[in-house]
């Protein structure tokens, strides 16, 4: 659509020159020469008092006090320092005084409309006059998308003067009703680019051109040019969409994008999680802010945001939470984008999360406070969520949940451990809040505890000042009945570990292993003897049974539910087991002689391995200590490193 314009006046505009670079003179039919001279700023105007009386009561009143009977027959001169928009809207309105032709359009009716106000051209003093002519156009440009974004910022010269004519909330209403309604129903687009784009994006085919359809809008068409505005104004634009019942993911898409466009930290970031396309008018321009003026805008966007849970990704929640760090926003700007992050933070990726320290006296290189604060919130709304279902929570543990209940909390629990595994190499982070973060996350959210065992391990490597009975305290945060084969096998030979733990490792996994070959031994007898028989019992596994197989669905190749459901050939089961003792034998003999050499007496501990029958640890296996394994439960077979 094109942009509107209206001519007005029937004389040539030639009429009106430069006779140097701060004077105009006026070279009409009437043959007396000037008789009035306007100033307007540095800017002379050299014109004649019976047109400017005519159509002016303002310079009407201003030529007879400035006109005296000495004076008769000389140029009198009068001062219009206060008239809105400057010499050149005066230079308009005095052309239309001459009736001399001109051009109206969106970006100067506004303060042509309000130095017409000013200078009193009213139907008093003519009919037809230019605040008539000016207001028609106005409601004209108003008309349609395109011109009332000119309009609204043609008010920003003139602001005081477009307050009072009520020019700026009529841009803003009318704008607002734009954006609300639906393109679809009136035939829409509105915007000249959407009508430029369908004619580029002709269809051609042999030879022959077809105009092709127009594109359709997406419900962001309007996002970048509303982005343009100054903030204030910006905000009366949202407060006019939200009270006209704009969706609030609408609303939290906007001010996404203007935040992205005047915030320098999201920019260098490249923040697109929104995926909006952000189409419009192309973009101009933007002008960086201050540090001061972007904290100002972050603050007031955060204020803005719908308060809907999910109407902004918390990739760009903890965008603005890094960027209002780094501006040192306010406190409550700060704890309000921590409980918008934490209500959601199921959603976040560890890369966000991260958020460097830059208080001069803080000691770890990351915010570890706030990613607590964060956790803290998820965990409470998590809490609050299961304690709604009598089925999921009996007396503060965890019975039953569906797998979609414990979906969210089971991904913060990865994230944490990742986070963990992050700051753990920072030497100033201290134990006390290590374990804090760790111990917010409930045994049932993880189903192996690998990594919260890989996190461990970083820290004990990044502390070796640590104390035995310190490390003792850090590894009780696992369990170690919830580790993964090759994290046990890492454990077993892992020397920053407490030998407490390493025992305890070696122990349930001999028990787990115990209960798996006795539960083949079952299976392969019962497949031998009733292989003709559809009523063959499988035996029922005990409570015991039960707790030590837990979190082993993942750890090997041949559990207990594998050796139930037939999947694995019973004789190879039995020898891949046989050959699982033999290591494990081995292992347990190596740490005895380890003990022996280490001067410590036969205690109870020795006696444990020799109730359970432990030979030593082929050394052999030495070189596995530090060597990557890989990520419980990765299908594409990626290596990880519990020693880092």
């Amino acid at each position: 659509m094109a942009a509107a314009t209206k001519v007005i006046g029937s004389k040539p505009s030639e009429c009106f020159q430069f006779q140097d670079p701060n004077t105009w003179i006026c070279n009409t039919e009437l043959e007396v020469e000037s008789d009035v001279v306007v100033e307007v700023g540095k800017i002379s105007f050299h014109l004649h008092k019976s047109p400017l009386i005519n159509r002016s009561g303002t310079l009407q009143k201003l030529i007879n006090e400035a006109t005296s009977d000495d004076d008769a027959g000389k140029p009198c001169t009068v001062r219009l320092d206060d008239v809105p928009g400057g010499p050149e809207a005066f230079r308009l309105a005095a052309m239309f005084c001459y009736d001399v032709r001109m051009e109206l359009n969106a970006g100067n009716v506004v303060p042509l409309r309000c130095a017409a106000e000013h200078l009193a051209m009213t139907e008093d003093y003519s009919e037809g006059n230019l605040v008539e002519q000016a207001e028609a156009f106005l409601s004209q440009v108003l008309g349609t998308w395109n011109d009332a974004v000119r309009a609204l910022h043609a008010c920003d010269a003139v602001l005081p003067d477009a307050e009072d004519l009520l020019i700026v909330p009529r841009c803003i209403d009318s704008l607002a009703s734009k954006a609300c309604a639906d393109p679809t129903l009136f035939g829409w687009p509105m915007l000249e680019y959407y009508t430029a784009k369908s004619l580029e994006e002709t269809v051609v085919w042999n030879g022959i051109s077809a105009a092709g359809k127009p594109r359709p809008l997406g419900a962001d068409w309007w996002y970048k040019q509303a982005s343009s505005l100054r903030l204030p104004v910006y905000k009366r634009l949202i407060a006019a969409v939200r009270s006209k019942g704009m969706s609030p993911e609408n609303v939290a898409g906007s001010l996404m994008h203007y935040a992205r466009r005047h915030l320098s930290g999201l920019k260098r970031r490249g923040d697109n999680s929104d995926g909006s396309s952000c189409s419009g008018a192309p973009a101009t321009t933007t002008a960086v802010l201050s540090d001061g003026d972007q904290r100002a805008l972050l603050e007031e966007v955060v204020a803005l945001l719908p308060a809907e849970k999910g109407v902004a990704p918390t990739r760009f929640l903890l965008g603005l939470l890094r960027t209002a760090t780094v501006l040192h926003a306010s406190a409550a700007c700060r704890d309000a984008l921590e409980r918008r992050a934490g209500n959601q933070l199921e959603e976040a990726m560890l890369e966000d999360l991260l958020i460097p320290n830059t208080v001069y006296s803080a000691e770890t290189l990351y915010d570890v406070d706030s990613a607590q604060r964060m956790l803290e919130q998820f965990m409470m709304t998590s809490a609050s969520a299961f304690a709604a279902s009598p089925e999921i929570m009996d007396e503060g543990q965890l019975v039953d949940a569906p797998s979609a209940e414990l979906m969210p909390v089971s991904t913060v629990a990865k994230l944490v451990d990742g986070y963990l595994a992050e700051v753990g190499t920072d030497a100033n982070l201290k134990l006390s809040k290590f374990q804090t973060i760790a111990a917010l996350v409930p045994d049932y959210a993880r189903a192996v505890d690998d990594g919260l065992y890989r996190a461990i391990d970083i820290y004990l490597k990044a502390h070796p000042w640590l104390t035995n009975s310190e490390r003792e305290q850090l590894c009780r945060l696992m369990n170690c009945q919830k580790l993964s084969l090759e994290a046990c096998t890492h454990a077993a030979q892992n020397e920053r570990l407490p030998l407490r733990v390493v025992v305890q490792v070696l122990f349930f996994e001999q028990l787990r292993l115990r209960t798996t070959v006795a539960g083949w031994f079952f299976v392969s007898d019962n497949a031998d003897q009733g292989s003709s028989s559809d009523n063959c019992v499988l035996p029922r596994k005990t409570h015991d049974d039960v707790d030590l197989a837990a979190g082993s669905e993942t750890t090997d190749e041949g559990g207990f539910a594998a050796a139930q459901s037939g999947e694995l050939s019973p004789a190879m089961s039995v020898e891949e087991v046989r050959q699982r003792v033999s290591e494990l034998e081995e292992e347990c003999s190596s740490v005895r002689q380890e003990i022996h050499k280490l001067g410590k007496p036969k205690s109870a501990l020795s006696r444990l391995f020799g109730k359970l029958g432990l030979g030593g640890r082929s050394s052999s296996r030495e070189r596995e200590r530090e060597e990557p394994l890989p990520l419980p439960g990765s299908s594409d077979k990626r290596r990880m490193s519990f020693g880092c």
